[in-house]
């Protein structure tokens, strides 16, 4: 598949780039600075210049045979939203995005730790939930992950809807690995056109 990887010099965005060359998939990444995407160069992948709060270089780059997959996190409220109305806008094929699990619509589900969540975030729990809310309605999969950490993929991961969502634990981490894999299963095979999944690592 021919996919575009959104924040491709973060951690979990190196994990999608270098997860989907790795299934033999061709990517183009997108960056601020690409010189930053930390990736040997390669045939299957295109580092390219981009930034959400300048939709025309997003839409430079996505067209309607884009698959893009989202990495995009920031400490600045707007930044989310920006992001996903430029993704959106760009016309792709299918959106995956990244967001948190225990906000907007996984709240409920999170249980007393979406309150912690909410207060950790701040201001930035509406971007992040008006951010999902505007890929699910375009029919994006939103991935909702708890704690994120480093450390190798699992190999008891497994995706869940929220009618199947554990209560938010933060002492359970998931690693930057698993969350990129299970984003790529969704790429190659759709179970979750637009709704909210979870990542778990078992």
């Amino acid at each position: 598949m021919n996919l575009t990887v959104l924040a491709a010099s973060g951690r979990t965005g190196i994990a999608l780039t270098r997860q989907a060359l790795r299934r033999g998939h061709t990517v183009t990444a997108i960056a601020r600075d690409p010189e930053r995407i930390a990736l040997p160069d390669s045939v299957n992948l295109r580092k390219v210049a981009g930034d959400v709060n300048d939709a025309a270089s997003i839409a430079a780059v996505v067209d309607g045979d884009s698959v893009v997959l989202s990495a995009l996190g920031t400490d600045r409220a707007g930044v989310l939203l920006s992001g996903a109305r430029a993704v959106v806008a760009a016309g792709p094929r299918r959106v995956i995005w990244l967001g948190a699990y225990g906000t907007g619509k996984s709240a409920d589900a999170a249980g007393e730790g979406a309150g912690v969540l909410a207060r950790v975030l701040g201001d930035r729990l509406a971007d992040k939930v008006a951010a999902d809310d505007t890929v699910l309605a375009a029919g994006g999969t939103v991935f909702h992950a708890g704690m994120l950490g480093d450390g190798p993929e699992s190999p008891r991961r497994r995706t869940v809807g929220l009618e199947s969502a554990p209560a938010f634990d933060f002492g359970a981490v998931v690693s930057r690995e698993t969350v990129a894999a299970a984003m790529l299963d969704e790429a190659e095979a759709p179970d979750f056109p637009g709704v909210v999944a979870l990542p778990l690592a078992e």
